[in-house]
């Protein structure tokens, strides 16, 4: 459970995924024309920033489960060769499976102590746990609660145009925050330049999404 925990927590990858949901329910309710647009418009405009995202939720979290699954199977059949291989072999096998810089790092010692690791392992069970599942629907919670703060002044207010421009300004808030966020993760010494960064991003979308009608 932890390792799942761990897993949908990942900053770089969980931030990426609610940056995605804000930029698409940002999209779509900026292609809402202020000008002309009554209550039906926009609740045509709330529905389908909701539906856009709902799917969004879907399709991440099955991708998820299909990328854990197929990492899975990958790694058994390495296995599986390894365990048929003898030591020399074994240890070339796990070495082309290192990341660059880690197969330079790691000696002949290191990867033949993950070879006997590997040995002593127990038969593998199921390719998908409960734990991927409820990773899984962390994600789609994650991304479909990212639409929320950009529907919410519609909520609030008749005003159309209003609503509009107080949304704009919810997602370029949470997109500076999003990046700030990421910068801290990645240690840079000034994350605020970070956040600048991601909410001048934020706002150069939403200008395009205007300037093309929105």
């Amino acid at each position: 459970m932890g390792e799942a925990r761990g897993r949908l927590l990942d900053p770089v990858d969980r931030i990426s995924e609610i940056l995605f949901g804000l930029i698409m329910a940002v999209t779509v309710i900026g292609s809402l024309s202020i000008a002309t647009a009554g209550r039906d418009e926009v609740r045509e405009a709330l529905v389908g920033a909701l539906g856009c995202n709902l799917a969004w939720g879907l399709v991440d979290a099955v991708m998820y489960l299909m990328g854990a699954a197929t990492a899975r199977s990958r790694n058994r059949a390495l296995a599986k060769q390894v365990m048929a291989s003898d030591a020399g072999t074994g240890q070339r096998l796990i070495a082309q499976t290192l990341p660059e810089h880690v197969a330079v790092l790691a000696g002949a010692e290191e990867i033949e102590g993950m070879r006997r690791r590997l040995l002593a392992l127990p038969p593998p069970g199921r390719l998908l746990g409960r734990d991927d599942f409820v990773a899984a629907a962390g994600i789609f919670v994650l991304v479909v609660v990212s639409t929320f703060p950009v529907v919410v002044p519609f909520l609030l207010t008749n005003d159309a145009a209003l609503a509009m421009r107080l949304s704009r300004l919810v997602a370029v808030a949470l997109l500076f925050l999003a990046g700030f966020a990421l910068g801290r993760y990645a240690d840079h010494a000034r994350p605020l330049r970070t956040g600048i960064a991601m909410g001048a991003l934020g706002a150069v979308l939403i200008l395009v999404v205007m300037a093309l009608g929105g």
